[in-house]
């Protein structure tokens, strides 16, 4: 089999996170999501809370909202006082994704994957996303929400991803083109989508 990355990006409630887990399992590839994090901490020596903690602090910043900082591939050494900063965090878990995609195929959620792997033959950049209405009954049904509280979180959740994007690529996250394959999981079940994408990585001349 090629060696690939299928990186996924997506909106809140579009069932990215079971498709995702589903196809790893069809294609026998890992699937990565906060489980990079352990890897980062390995790679760093930096305490694994610190990653989880970053993932929320930054979340709550004013700067983080209205300034970007766009990934360039640069590793703050350990005697700076920078060392442990949400950029560098983000720097190890990019080096992370970046070894793994030299010599594994695997699945990764988030994190600007399709971003930081850009300059890597075989990798996917999928968008999925679902309508509102869709993803509300996802969210109230996966998180035993009340209508209002699951649009609340679905909108809040996607204005932080589309931030988070934004600092560390300085590209639009709803862009199309920065994905090969955007996917509306409105009216399709799970396993229709995992089907789609695995027919289009034959389209792509990947062997699977």
């Amino acid at each position: 089999m090629d060696r690939f990355v299928i990186a996924l990006t997506r909106t809140c409630g579009s069932g990215a996170t079971p498709i995702g887990k589903m196809l790893a399992d069809d294609l026998g590839i890992d699937f990565y999501d906060r489980n990079l994090l352990k890897l980062a901490s390995e790679d760093s020596g930096i305490n694994e809370s610190l990653f989880a903690q970053a993932d929320e602090t930054v979340k709550n910043s004013l700067l983080y909202r209205v300034s970007k900082k766009v990934y360039n591939g640069e590793l703050i050494p350990p005697e700076s006082d920078d060392f442990t900063s949400n950029q560098n965090l983000f720097n190890y878990q990019a080096k992370v994704l970046k070894e793994l995609a030299e010599r594994e195929s695997y699945i990764c959620i988030g994190r600007a994957a399709d971003y930081i792997l850009k300059d890597f033959p075989n990798v996917f950049k999928i968008f999925i996303y679902a309508s509102f209405e869709s993803c509300v009954k996802t969210e109230m049904n996966r998180l035993h929400l009340e209508r209002r509280e699951a649009e609340k979180h679905i909108i809040n959740t996607d204005k932080y991803r589309k931030e988070y994007y934004k600092y560390h690529t300085g590209q639009e996250w709803r862009n199309p083109q920065n994905y090969d394959l955007c996917l509306n999981t409105s009216n399709i079940s799970y396993e229709q989508s995992v089907q789609f994408i695995k027919d289009y990585l034959k389209l792509r001349n990947i062997s699977i």
